[in-house]
């Protein structure tokens, strides 16, 4: 079968990661998605077909991510990244004084150095109209109390994407910010709290397909920034 582009999502099978996954596959492209919980992962691949490749594993595992660069070899040219893995680190948040230092590196492995490894063999697989977007957070920008270690580490992703940028301008790389979701992540933030105020992740999607599609600059975008269908045309 022939697709129209082919993706690699890392934390495919929940949440936002789930949900671009779903749109992507709908609008005819093939999706190799990998994630940590397998049993996950297998539901996705059921529910999206031939489609998705599920490559189950942790994104931090070295093993896994040489299991994951001989799939996506396999599968052909890559036309877009998207490292949405993350960890939110421990919950209740802790303020950084408090903070368990076995537990911010472990942060930073998943949130910074991950996304790094999977760029490096991944990058040299894109073409020229390939796409990049590492998966930011306004955490990174404001100074939130108890969100210092998931703050910073999504604030040096937004550095290492904006410096690969520079390094690759032939290549679009983005930060993207999709803002509060209602996500496992988002509760997880926020325990015992009601969030069903926030917006469901596949409502937050459009505003992603639009920068792809748009390929502005290689910046740092949140999904605001193309909240206007007739805006971004």
């Amino acid at each position: 079968m022939t697709y129209e582009h082919t993706a690699l999502i890392t934390g495919a099978s929940t949440g936002f990661g789930l949900a671009l996954a779903r749109a992507l596959v709908a609008r005819g492209g093939r999706v190799i998605g990998t994630a940590r919980h397998a049993d996950r992962l297998e539901s996705a691949r059921r529910e999206l077909g031939p489609a998705f490749l599920a490559v189950p594993g942790d994104i931090t595992d070295p093993r896994h991510r040489a299991d994951l660069a001989a799939t996506v070899r396999a599968a052909g040219p890559l036309d877009l990244l998207v490292n949405n893995a993350s960890s939110l680190g421990p919950s209740p948040l802790p303020p950084l004084l408090d903070y368990p230092l076995d537990e911010l590196e472990r942060l930073y492995r998943t949130n910074i150095v991950a996304p790094l490894a999977v760029l490096q063999f991944a990058l040299p697989l894109l073409g020229d109209a390939g796409v990049v977007v590492n998966i930011s957070s306004d955490a990174g920008r404001e100074p939130y109390p108890t969100w210092g270690g998931y703050g910073s580490s999504k604030a040096a992703l937004d550095q290492l994407t904006a410096v690969l940028g520079a390094e690759h301008p032939e290549i679009a790389i983005y930060a993207f910010d999709p803002g509060d979701m209602r996500t496992a992540m988002h509760q997880a933030a926020f325990p015992g709290e009601d969030i069903s105020d926030r917006p469901e992740p596949e409502t937050v999607v459009p505003a992603l397909l639009r920068l792809i599609a748009r390929r502005p600059p290689n910046a740092r975008y949140a999904a605001g920034d193309f909240a206007d269908l007739d805006a971004v045309r």
